[in-house]
């Protein structure tokens, strides 16, 4: 019994991996207020996800300078155990604001939404599409 246990915690464990596995890579985001994109990349970050800006692009797809190149722009974040959904924390370099997220993930698409003010407050952060 104590080895089907452990057996069993095994593959619980490796199913919560294999679906983290689904949101790592390279993802373009959907236009900001200022009709800015850009590539976020997911890598696991201990045992959760993060994702880095790695490069910006202005509202007629060209490369930009940003501050925020290199900064986590999602962190914190973990599936929830639903198909596909993780949970976790947001930045929003429009509107310079931290929110918790709600990331579902459908093929090589990703909606992204935030809430702030315990709910009360929720942005839609639009359809990121997988780039790798």
């Amino acid at each position: 019994m104590k080895r089907f246990l452990l057996g069993l915690a095994a593959v619980v464990a490796m199913t919560g991996m294999a679906m983290a596995d689904d949101l790592i890579g390279d993802w373009r985001t959907a236009p900001d207020d200022n009709g800015n994109t850009g590539i976020i990349r997911v890598a696991q970050c201990g045992s959760s996800l993060c994702g880095t800006l790695i490069q910006a692009f202005d509202a007629s797809g060209a490369i930009m300078q940003s501050e925020n190149v290199g900064r986590q722009i999602i962190w914190a974040t973990n599936p929830t155990g639903t198909a596909g959904e993780y949970r976790g924390r947001l930045y929003s370099p429009d509107r310079d604001r931290e929110y918790r997220s709600r990331l579902q993930l459908s093929g090589n698409a990703l909606v992204v939404s935030g809430c702030v003010a315990g709910g009360a407050i929720c942005r839609e952060g639009g359809r990121w599409q997988r780039v790798n």
